[in-house]
This record gives structure tokens, C-alpha cells and sequence, in this order.
């Protein structure tokens, strides 16, 4: 039976790659027309309720034509200032396609220790979620003006599928130069075919991924392989398509020749997975108040933590015990051992007194536990 292709236009939260080819003319600079289209997709998207995040490439090459810098190779801090010049540049071109519609461009810039960095990855994942929540469209790149050679993605096509996964997504569409996966490089092989749908990333279909065709990306086939196994694993479809179309995003949901890397589960399905497979660095005791409520499907509120056990930071798993030691689930918790022991069995009103700060809300929310 043949797996049934993800339906664009349902999706709730999408992360969407821009490549630079797609957005810098090497002759003209950008391409405004092109960005225009990509924003009326955008507005279309949030119109019928969905969340959407760009990750976008081009500050470098925008900056580097602005500073007059050679053609080829630069070197890491030519590279670093084209794109403090190119960030300024792309960052307005958002904002003005976007207000028309009447949306909100906001910056953000990540590099490869926000993701691995335990404190840096909460952080901007809260803060993803705030923008999102406020209506905001966030345009993401890697703050190339900082990274260095050992902490950078090397590629947008891997940073987006990380984007995707920290914010549960539950589908990405990577725009690229072709309209797909192919079994070889379609610009060397005419023979190769392209598939509409790839089920599981198996040995033989990474061993047909080929290297950069474009002048001006870094990612070839192998990165995008690369994203789509970050991104089904956690749960988030992956498309890859054509993106040289003035509307790119309708040109897939009306059938544009495109890949589709499916996902067996859903983002949250697969988070909770995740959260169940983690080891728990410390308890939470419960009353029998805050067993009911988690029964009814609240997140978990300090007043109802009778005892806090072991020693933990803010977003490590914890185990959730009954008023008589029994498992009742697994957590993400959203304070330290040290606060959680302090507001344990506190309203949540008091928790900025206790602390000296405002709290994070729920100790741990329904979203980050595993029953």
C-alpha cells in the first residue's frame, strides 16, 4: 500500500528553509519579487491557523555583495562580517513583505551550542514559543557573525530540522534547486528517477544522496538526508521541493512534483517517547489533590508536590511518584532541584516571593510528561 503524502494545508506548525540561491541573485541581489510570493504563502498559512517559522539563508551573500567582497571562497571573517551587514539587510526584507499582510517579522539567531547547551536550548525554545504565541513570524538563521568553524551547522537544511523538532513541528519543507529526491543527481544522470515518497531513510537510499549542485548553498542531498532523519525522528514530515516558483508553498499543496520523508508518529507522541526513554535525575512526591488533576490531564502545580528527592536542573526528567511511592509518570521539570524544594507544596502566587524572581509556571506542564 502506498503511504499517504502529507497534506501541506493541514499543517499545524511549519518550519520552511530558504536557501540562498533561492533569495540572492548574484548579479541583482535579492530577489524581492520572489520574497513577495513566499510572504502571501506565509499569510495564507497563519490565515487558516498555522504556525509558521522561516529559517533563512542569504545574510552572508546579501552582505557580501554590499561589501563589494570576491566571488568563491571567503574566509571565516570575511564570512562574519558580510553577514553583520547581510543580517540587517534580510531582516528589513521580511519586515516588508511581511506588514503588508499584517504580520510580525521577528529575528532570531542561533548556533550550535544553543542546541547543545542544556540552559540555551530551554531558553530558546520558550522563546520560540512566545513569538509564536504572539502572532509573530520568527525568521531564523545561524548567527554566522559569531560562529566559529567548530559550532557551526555548517547548513540550514540541518539548523531548520533542529528548528522543527525544538518546536514541534509537524512538517518542514525544505525549497530547493530540485523538485525532489532522486535516485542520482538529476543535473548528471538523466536516468535518475524521482521519488514522491520516502517511507524510511534505509543504507541504499543515503548511499544515492549526491553534493551541492548550486553556486551559492552548502547543502547538497546528504544534509538534507541528514534533516530529514532529525526531523521524522522527531515525529515532523519533511519535504523537499522546488522553491524557484513565485508561490512556493501553494505550488505543494496544489501538487507541485516534490519528496515527501514521512513520519511514523506525531511530533508529541514523539516527544513523550522521548521523555519516557530518559533517566530520571530526581522524584516528585504528589498528594492526592495533584493525582487527580494529572489524571484529568492538568500540568503539575508546586502545591500539590508533598516531597522533592535527588538532584536536578531546569529540564531534566524527573519521576512523578504517588502519595505511596507508586510510578505515575515521567517529567520535564521546569525548575532546579533547589527552587523545586523551596516552592514544594506552595501556591503558585507565592512562588516569586519565595524565590525572589517570577516562577516558570507549572513545576512540570502536561506537555513534558510521560505516562
Amino acid at each position: 500500500m502506498a503511504a499517504v503524502r502529507p497534506d501541506i494545508a493541514a499543517a499545524r506548525r511549519l518550519v520552511v528553509k530558504i536557501g540562498s540561491a533561492l533569495l540572492v541573485d548574484r548579479a541583482t541581489g535579492l530577489k524581492r519579487d520572489w520574497l513577495t510570493g513566499l510572504a502571501a504563502d506565509v499569510a495564507e498559512a497563519k490565515a487558516r491557523g498555522a504556525d509558521v517559522i522561516l529559517v533563512s539563508s542569504g545574510s552572508i551573500a546579501l552582505g557580501r555583495r554590499e561589501l563589494g567582497l570576491p566571488q568563491g571562497a571567503l574566509t571565516l571573517d570575511q564570512s562574519q562580517a558580510a553577514a553583520a551587514v547581510g543580517q540587517i539587510r534580510l531582516a528589513r526584507a521580511y519586515e516588508e513583505v511581511l506588514a503588508p499582510h499584517g504580520l510580525i517579522a521577528g529575528q532570531v539567531l542561533v548556533t550550535l551550542e544553543d542546541t547543545e547547551d542544556r540552559r540555551r536550548y530551554l531558553n530558546s525554545r520558550a522563546t520560540m514559543e512566545t513569538l509564536l504565541g504572539l502572532g509573530v513570524v520568527p525568521i531564523v538563521n545561524e548567527n554566522d557573525t559569531v560562529a566559529t568553524d567548530e559550532i557551526r551547522f555548517g547548513d540550514n537544511d540541518r539548523l531548520a530540522a533542529q528548528i522543527a523538532v525544538t518546536v514541534g513541528a509537524d512538517q518542514l519543507v525544505l525549497l530547493s534547486d530540485v523538485d525532489g529526491f532522486y535516485s542520482a543527481n538529476p543535473k548528471e544522470d538523466k536516468t535518475a528517477q524521482r521519488f514522491d515518497t520516502v517511507e524510511k531513510i534505509t543504507p541504499k537510499i543515503e548511499a544515492m544522496a549526491g553534493d551541492p549542485v548550486s553556486g551559492l548553498s552548502k547543502g547538497g542531498m546528504k544534509t538534507k538526508l541528514l534533516a530529514a532523519k532529525t526531523a521524522v525522528a522527531g515525529g515532523c514530515a519533511m519535504v523537499i521541493a522546488e522553491g524557484f516558483v513565485d508561490r512556493p508553498l501553494r505550488s505543494i499543496a496544489t501538487g507541485a512534483p516534490c519528496t515527501w520523508f514521512t513520519a511514523e508518529a506525531t511530533p508529541q507522541l514523539a516527544r513523550k517517547r522521548w521523555i519516557a526513554a530518559m533517566k530520571p535525575k530526581g522524584e516528585l512526591h504528589l498528594d492526592a489533590g495533584a493525582v487527580t488533576a494529572l489524571h484529568a490531564g492538568k500540568s503539575l502545580l508546586p502545591a500539590g508536590v508533598t516531597r522533592v528527592a535527588g538532584r536536578f536542573d531546569r529540564g531534566e526528567a524527573v519521576a512523578i511518584l504517588g502519595p505511596s511511592g507508586e510510578a505515575l509518570a515521567k517529567g520535564l521539570i521546569r525548575y532546579t532541584s533547589v527552587e523545586a524544594t523551596a516552592i514544594a507544596g506552595r501556591r503558585s502566587g507565592d512562588i516569586e516571593g519565595v524565590l525572589g524572581y517570577a516562577g516558570r509556571g507549572p513545576m512540570v506542564h502536561r506537555d513534558d510528561m510521560a505516562f
